[in-house]
């Protein structure tokens, strides 16, 4: 067992990179410090990542990584894993549990769960829906390559329905739905009251996040409401056909573009928000920027009907548009912003959602699943 008395000895295995801020990559470092700061100790088994340490916790490059496109997302896939490294880092650490964000490289990912001696136990949470039948197809392809590594892990979690529904589907996995999660503390230490008839867009601006069709909305919109401001908020290689539009709607007094965002300024400029918009089209599959918005104080959320997000607002579907349908995007963003009373009923609901997000409730229930997958590794081991 652990070296560390007063906990477990967890190692994170993520092909991507710890740099960035990515929703993957915030669940990684959300849940290891909560787990750090609870007395595990954590490791983390990354692709390249210039950060070598994470709220006390060693973060391990492992391997040389290639930028690529996937179903909407950037993310860096490993191409060459440093093996001499990952089997020193693996006699050296003696991990309980080693927990792998799926789907995972079958360079690098693979061949580290290959390594693990049998004692380890191994959890994967599932992080994915995908945007398309390419995207599906590879993942049907994929199962096949990963073969026998697919036997080696001992307990499966999925962040949302979405997520679950996909490791269903293209893995033939049963896994368990533990949300994605934020730190409720950090947002909270923020809030201020919502600016009024301030609409925000928090996100990168590429094609799938549907920020077209917000700016085309909001024209509409407008027009009923002068007084009504967007906020787009990140960057991308949409930003420059974005700018063009709201120029050619005359509406460069209306709409702000604030640039690439640091973490720390995130919770600030969603507090702001009247109603924090995501009209993302496809490609999610659980949406930390609307919990992040929820824990923020936002006044309300709009979010794009797809599976990810539906599967977060599933108990408030009003919440939900068609970006396309320009007229009901319109409409349900003036209800949002001058109905007080529907305002003030989502307000609370979604003050009491974010407390389902919030580390401090969902870190135990990933404690307990270490647990039981540590408990099914030493019985499978004895029988």
């Amino acid at each position: 067992m652990s070296k560390n008395q007063s906990g477990l000895s967890i190692g994170f295995l993520y092909d991507d990179t710890l740099d960035k801020n990515d929703g993957v990559a915030q669940y990684v470092k959300t849940l290891g410090a909560w787990l750090t700061s609870q007395g595990h100790d954590v490791t983390y088994l990354v692709g390249n990542s210039k950060i070598r340490e994470w709220k006390k916790g060693r973060v391990y490059s492992i391997s040389k990584n290639l930028p690529v496109r996937w179903g909407g997302n950037r993310l860096s896939i490993s191409l060459i894993p440093r093996v001499r490294l990952i089997k020193k880092i693996l006699d050296h650490r003696k991990f309980d549990v080693v927990h792998v964000q799926s789907p995972y490289s079958p360079f690098m990912a693979k061949r580290v769960i290959n390594l693990l001696s049998p004692e380890v136990a191994v959890v994967g949470t599932f992080h994915v829906y995908p945007a398309n039948t390419i995207a599906y197809k590879s993942s049907k392809a994929l199962r096949i390559i990963y073969g026998r590594s697919l036997l080696r892990f001992d307990r499966q979690i999925s962040v949302s329905s979405a997520a679950q529904s996909y490791a269903k589907d293209a893995f033939n996995i049963d896994s368990e739905i533990i949300p994605n999660v934020v730190d409720l503390e950090r947002f909270k230490s923020t809030r201020a009251h919502f600016e009024p008839h301030k609409i925000v867009f928090l996100g990168r601006l590429v094609e799938r996040k549907g920020v077209k069709y917000l700016i085309k909305a909001f024209n509409l919109l407008e027009r009923n409401l002068p007084d009504a401001h967007l906020v787009i908020a990140g960057d991308g290689p949409q930003r420059p056909a974005l700018e063009a539009l709201v120029k050619e709607y005359n509406l460069q007094a209306k709409v702000s573009f604030l640039g690439y965002i640091e973490e720390e300024d995130k919770p600030s400029i969603l507090a702001s928000a009247a109603v924090a918009c995501f009209p993302s089209l496809y490609g999610e599959s659980f949406g930390i920027v609307l919990a992040e918005a929820m824990a923020a104080g936002s006044g309300s959320i709009l979010a794009g009907d797809n599976p990810g997000y539906s599967s977060t607002l599933k108990e408030k579907p009003e919440l939900l548009v068609d970006p396309k349908n320009t007229e009901e995007f319109a409409s349900k963003l003036y209800g949002l912003l001058v109905n007080k009373k529907k305002q003030r009923e989502i307000h609370d609901w979604q003050n009491n959602k974010a407390k389902y997000f919030d580390i401090e409730h969902v870190g135990p229930k990933m404690v307990r699943v270490y647990h039981e997958a540590i408990a099914s590794r030493a019985k499978s081991r004895h029988n």
